[in-house]
């Protein structure tokens, strides 16, 4: 029992270990560097792991390309000539929001052109369903005999 628990013990802080080698720490001039720093490396997507930024990514392409964008940042350039070496290198892909171009036109407005076709589909249909029930559920004189003739049929 002893033996198990201390061999459990080592595991877990070898373990640990581990994680604390994935953590990297990188010496900025100010804080202005560094809050561009974060705020790219959340802004821009990880290649391999897709759903992932590169701040919260343990893949190793990440760890590249956080250096690369720390080494920029270093070298005194702007964000937007570090995002366009970005995308110019992996494609707009690792950008979470895309440029606005012919290629990504519906991917920014299909929600906005669903929504308002929602709209007008769901109007057109009320006012179809209005303009067919005009008599807002009153009988005519006929329905109204033959209705009363069934009446007085299941009476008997």
């Amino acid at each position: 029992m002893l033996l198990s628990s201390r061999l459990m013990i080592l595991v877990l802080l070898l373990l640990s270990f581990q994680a604390m080698g994935a953590i990297q720490e990188y010496a900025f001039d100010s804080e202005q560097e560094e809050d561009r720093f974060k705020k790219l490396t959340y802004e821009m997507r990880c290649p391999k792991c897709l759903n992932s930024n590169l701040a919260g990514s343990d893949a190793p392409i990440a760890a590249d390309l956080r250096r690369e964008i720390y080494d920029q940042i270093t070298e005194g350039r702007s964000n937007d000539e570090i995002i366009e070496f970005m995308s110019s290198r992996y494609g707009d892909f690792i950008l979470y929001r895309p440029r606005l171009t012919i290629a990504t036109f519906f991917l920014w407005f299909s929600p906005a052109i669903l929504l308002l076709a929602g709209f007008f589909i769901a109007r057109r249909m009320m006012l179809a369903s209005q303009l067919s029930g005009q008599n807002d559920g009153a009988l005519s004189s006929e329905e109204q005999d033959k209705l009363q003739r069934l009446l007085d049929n299941q009476s008997d």
